[in-house]
């Protein structure tokens, strides 16, 4: 079993427990609210197929892609199941409207060609969806803490933050457009303190948004140079409103030229 696919399980593993469920619900809520309204005709998951982040979505074509195949009964919501690698992804440039990554940064050999392999198959204006730990909370903090055993899942790479990722997808031609953090609480292995503390989510989204457990973050494909095609009858009525508002200053001049007196009919009077 390669490293890739360790890292893999251990994050579907860590999914079953009670943290895991709290972030599986939490993840799931807001990638249903930021795939729903995304349009186009291909939709794509990476990696982690216990879970279906393209549900909300209505694209025709939603397919799954990663390094371990989904189970039959995970898969049958797939109009395709693809096995491969996040850093080699088998398709067309500019073939995907949507693609979404949970969790791929952090598991993946190399992040920076995922993101190069993001931004080569996405059509211009495609959007790409992006979950991860964010090592700057209460959970990250956590981990890294010595003599202590890891509490997140191990990841491959060291996790991203989200600055850090602002900064790759910039590089890529990327605009973040919308984004939110959650999973406040602290770091309970148990569902019951876990219970006990739920208030922190609602106070943690008012005053230490920065600091929740997980994040997600969505982002435009822009092209640099390219103009949105509009339709000919809104060309055409600009058109119309341009040479009515040409042809009435056209007038107005007239008019004013004819009430002004000039300097000959001045010195006469």
């Amino acid at each position: 079993m390669s490293t890739e696919e360790h890292t893999i399980v251990n994050l579907e593993d860590w999914l079953r427990t009670d943290p895991g469920q709290y972030v599986q619900a939490w993840e799931q809520a807001s990638l249903d609210a930021l795939v729903a309204d995304v349009f186009g005709y291909h939709a794509l998951q990476v990696g982690l197929p216990a879970m279906d982040l393209l549900r909300s979505n209505r694209m025709p074509f939603k397919a799954y892609t990663g390094t371990i195949l989904p189970e039959a009964s995970q898969a049958t919501g797939w109009t395709a199941v693809i096995l491969a690698e996040p850093e080699l992804l088998p398709f067309e440039s500019q073939s995907v409207d949507l693609l979404v990554l949970p969790h791929i940064l952090e598991s993946a050999c190399d992040p920076h060609q995922v993101l190069r392999e993001v931004e080569r198959v996405l059509v211009p204006e495609g959007r790409v969806v992006i979950s991860g730990f964010n090592p700057w909370s209460l959970w990250g903090i956590r981990n890294c803490m010595p003599y202590m055993q890891q509490w997140l899942p191990q990841p491959t790479q060291d996790l991203v933050s989200l600055p850090r990722l602002k900064d790759w997808l910039k590089l890529l031609s990327f605009d973040i457009d919308r984004g939110r953090f959650g999973c406040y609480l602290p770091a309970f292995s148990s569902k019951k303190w876990m219970d006990r503390f739920a208030f922190m989510e609602h106070a943690g989204d008012r005053w230490w948004p920065v600091c929740g457990g997980v994040y997600v973050v969505s982002a435009v494909k822009r092209v640099p140079g390219m103009r949105l095609m509009t339709p000919g009858w809104k060309s055409r009525k600009v058109r119309a409103r341009t040479r009515q508002a040409v042809a009435g200053v056209a007038v107005q001049q007239k008019i004013v030229t004819k009430l002004t007196p000039t300097r000959g009919q001045d010195s006469q009077n």
